[in-house]
Parts: structure tokens; sequence; C-alpha cells
């Protein structure tokens, strides 16, 4: 249907879609709805992949024993996502879709290094995260395509993650850090770009022994985060500098 209908925008847990609709800011007209597609389920190991279906929802990532082994972060983001009625809803693949750069899930990605499996009827091909996006909310996806799962790398290093938000829960994060202190050190941030970002010059300079006093500054300098009614740039820049010291001091 996607192949031969090319207007046809995939919906499932709809947490985004609906708001979007309702405030009238959606050109999408035409809709294919793939809650039902119980392919696109279920988390399992493939070999040594930690592979997690694009239609798991966050209430699935909470709860499951291999999630929480393999990549706890996942699990701790997945929390901090809406309230319990979002989190049976909405979705791992909606989140990666949606592409906001307050998405919570996306830094743990980023910072896993993960794989983006797509789908269409004539094949299937894996992007790395790291790759997929190509600007605010724009993707290398093609409209014939759907993220079938996401594939998650075996994991060394301890694991961070921190949302900031204005309240502790249900709310839109200001500034959002997955980390992971392996050899080199990873680093992920969102709501400061238009997409989900790595530091890779902040990483290095951890790797290379540097100080945590210096690597603030270096991500700083990474970072261009804007005003908007939900903070400012200011704040913003010194959230995720103090997230940087604390990550550096929880992980030592």
């Amino acid at each position: 249907m996607l192949r031969d209908e090319p207007a046809l925008t995939p919906l499932a847990g709809c947490t985004d879609v609906y708001v979007n609709l309702n405030f009238g800011a959606l050109s999408q007209t035409r809709f294919l709805n793939i809650w039902s597609l119980d392919a696109l389920r279920g988390i399992r190991m493939r070999g040594r992949t930690l592979s997690i279906g694009s239609l798991v929802t966050y209430t699935e990532l909470i709860g499951s024993p291999l999630v929480r082994r393999r990549i706890p972060i996942l699990a701790a983001a997945a929390r901090e996502v809406g309230g319990v009625q979002i989190q049976n809803r909405g979705t791992i693949g909606g989140n990666v879709i949606n592409g906001s750069p307050a998405g919570d899930t996306l830094p743990v990605l980023a910072v896993a290094e993960a794989n983006l499996v797509l789908q269409s009827a004539s094949g299937r091909r894996r992007v790395p995260f790291r790759s997929f996006y190509t600007g605010y909310r724009r993707s290398v996806r093609r409209p014939d395509e759907l993220l079938v799962s996401v594939e998650i790398p075996p994991l060394s290093g301890r694991q961070w993650f921190r949302k900031v938000g204005t309240r502790a829960a249900q709310a839109i994060s200001k500034v959002v850090m997955a980390a992971l202190r392996s050899d080199p050190p990873r680093i992920a941030l969102g709501s400061v770009a238009p997409t989900v970002l790595r530091l890779p010059r902040t990483e290095e300079h951890l790797a290379s022994g540097g100080s945590i006093e210096k690597a603030r500054a270096i991500l700083a300098g990474e970072i261009a985060p804007i005003d908007d009614l939900r903070s400012s740039a200011d704040y913003r820049r010194r959230v995720c500098e103090n997230l940087l010291g604390r990550f550096w001091r929880d992980t030592a």
C-alpha cells in the first residue's frame, strides 16, 4: 500500500499524530493504521544483537528483562515519556519517526549506536542511527518504507541517563542526556539542536584524559540551543554543562 500510494502516512500509537491533527498542524490527509501488525512487535536477541520491534510500547520497554539487562537507560528513558496512558500507546518506532529533537529515547539510541531496519515492498535495509536524520523532523526514510525494528549492539561501560523538564513527569524535556562511560566515552543530547546530537569533540577530550572543566567548555561550543517557550538557550547550555559533570562524577 505504501508503494502504490506514497501519500499514505503510517500511524500506530497516535500520541503525536492526534495532537497535531487536533491543532490542524498536519498536511497529511490519508493514514495507514499499522497498530495490529504483530510482526512489528517483540523484544528478542538475534545473536548478540538486541532487536526491538518498532511497535514495542514504552510500557513494554520498561518491563522487559532483556532491555533492563542490556540497555537499562532505554527503560529509564521510557519511564520519562508522558503518563501511563501514553506509555501504553506510544511506541519506540513512533518516537524515532516523529523525529522531535526532544524525543526521550533518541539520545539513548544515539549513544548505543543503534541500527534502524527499514523495509519496503522491494527489500530491507539497515541505516545507522547516526545517519538517519537529515534535519528537523526529516530523515532518509522513503515514503514506501516502514521502520520495522531497532537493533542495539552489545554495549560496555556504565550507562547514564537524565531528563530535565518543567515537572518530574509528563513534561517535554528542556534537555535530555544519555551517556556511556566506555572507551571512548559516548555522549548524546536532545533539545539542544534541530536533531539529537552526539558530542565528538567532548568525547575525544574526555577519552584523552582531559579535565572535566575543559570538557564543559568544549560541550558549550558543540551545541546550539535556542530560546523557546520551554526554556532559554543560556539555561539549556548551563544545564548541559552541569549534566556532563554529573555524568562523569556518577560513573567514576
